[in-house]
């Protein structure tokens, strides 16, 4: 399986961005995609998550209110639609994907990942 991510940029804050991840290879056992997030001398952190089959969503407190995760399936993308940027938000996003439940968020469940696209939030 491979995870490409694009859409990543600099932007203002308060500004929108959506990004993507491409999935090929046999994506038939990716039950679950997520995003996760690492900004500069901190861990990677969870952002969000989805159910490639049914579509629920779990979030992190970080972003909820102003991400959306979605899936088209057939198509093989993921997208994270984020919204009101903040400087925090400054980060590498990447994809990440697994056969576990969508709720498990720990980046050990998650057995296949991109690449990461960086999002840059100026002030």
């Amino acid at each position: 399986v491979r995870l490409v991510e694009s859409g990543g940029g600099l932007v203002q804050a308060g500004a929108s961005l959506q990004l993507s991840c491409a999935l090929s290879g046999d994506t038939s056992g990716v039950y679950t995609a997520g995003w996760f997030r690492q900004a500069p001398g901190k861990e990677r952190e969870f952002v969000a998550a989805i159910d490639r089959r049914g579509g629920s969503t779990n979030y992190a407190d970080s972003l909820k209110g102003r991400s959306t995760i979605s899936s088209d399936s057939p198509k093989n993308m993921v997208y994270l639609q984020m919204n009101d940027l903040k400087v925090e938000d400054t980060a590498v996003y990447y994809c990440a994907g697994g056969a576990h439940h969508y709720k498990y968020t720990d980046s050990d469940y998650f057995a296949h990942w991109g690449q990461g696209t960086q999002v840059t939030v100026s002030s």
